[in-house]
């Protein structure tokens, strides 16, 4: 039976490639969309995903608009430098003849958990705002779900805003503790995996024999051009498909277990703090609290051959 999932998006360019990904594979049924700020302002991220949706054939899905800014501060400003003015490199889809679903994001979310409990997995790969909101709405969700996997945070290397923060955490730090701490299981792929594997220019060209393939070329210029130029990379990282990755085969990834705090203030604001010990002479903010899985190794190599089948429907030739 396919894992129900509702994707939690600002999309951006690897938000459409992990769209794209999910609605390629049998394992993963997506039984809706929910849309946050991040990349692009939350109202574009919706325009995005009901474009998106439209271009591959399932308008049928409900996308729900979420939260505009974060839990208690402002949102700054979209990442316009890493996904284009439109979140999808300046590759621009015809207006969307759908219209999303009239609830918000939070209630969107608490009604599909409540009414399958134990079968919907959360996979947002944006800031946690909304799925905090769900949280504060209806506590009762946390019993209910079958896990959270998520895109964000930083444990073992530095983030990708400042040495501490990775952008999905550092947008609404808050949120996201309230997440890390809830009692549900959560999952964490984060910059120590996705960072790892690796999509260069010759892999974006071996997409583009589908036409969701071909989409995913067109946005990757902009994509390649921002790690080139900020990064010194002829590649770009996987950030938001790693998610999907796994959730279609776990065991493409190593996960370690331990408890997450997140710094909400300050110069580390934003920082996953994990605790890998676990044993201390005096209770601290991570005692007793429940422990997260942590992604810290993966085979990268087997992602992108998995992506590549799911995208082109067809191995990858072996190299």
């Amino acid at each position: 039976m396919a894992q129900k999932i509702i994707f939690d998006t600002d999309p951006g360019i690897d938000d459409a490639m992990a769209l794209f990904f999910a609605l390629a594979s049998p394992e993963i049924e997506v039984v809706g969309v929910t849309t946050v700020f991040g990349n692009v302002h939350t109202e574009l991220a919706t325009r995005n995903a009901l474009a998106l949706l439209e271009f591959a054939g399932r308008s049928d899905l409900p996308v729900a608009q979420g939260a505009v800014r974060p839990l208690h501060l402002p949102f700054e400003e979209p990442a316009t430098l890493v996904h284009g003015q439109n979140g999808l490199g300046e590759v621009a889809l015809p207006a969307p003849k759908t219209s999303p679903d009239p609830r918000p994001a939070a209630q969107f979310i608490v009604d599909a958990v409540m009414r399958f409990p134990g079968e919907i997995i959360l996979a947002p790969v944006g800031p946690l705002t909304n799925i905090a909101l769900a949280l504060m709405l209806e506590p009762r969700i946390v019993e209910r779900v079958a896990g959270v996997v998520l895109m964000g945070g930083a444990a073992t290397v530095n983030g990708n805003v400042n040495p501490a923060a990775e952008a999905n955490i550092w947008h609404d730090p808050h949120a996201a503790d309230l997440v890390f701490t809830a009692g549900w299981p959560v999952t964490m792929l984060g910059l120590d995996v996705t960072m790892a594997v690796q999509m260069d220019d010759a892999y974006f060209a071996g997409l583009r024999t589908s036409r969701l393939g071909e989409f995913i070329h067109a946005i990757s210029r902009f994509y390649l051009e921002f790690h080139r130029q900020v990064h010194g990379l002829d590649a770009c990282h996987t950030h938001d498909p790693s998610v999907i990755a796994y959730l279609i085969d776990p065991t493409l990834y190593t996960v370690e277990y331990g408890p997450i705090r997140v710094v909400t203030e300050g110069i580390a604001m934003g920082l996953t703090l994990w605790d890998r010990c676990g044993k201390w002479l005096r209770p601290n903010a991570w005692t007793g609290r429940p422990a997260v899985g942590v992604c810290t190794r993966v085979d990268a190599p087997r992602v992108l051959a998995l992506f590549h089948e799911r995208i082109v429907g067809e191995r990858l030739p072996a190299q």
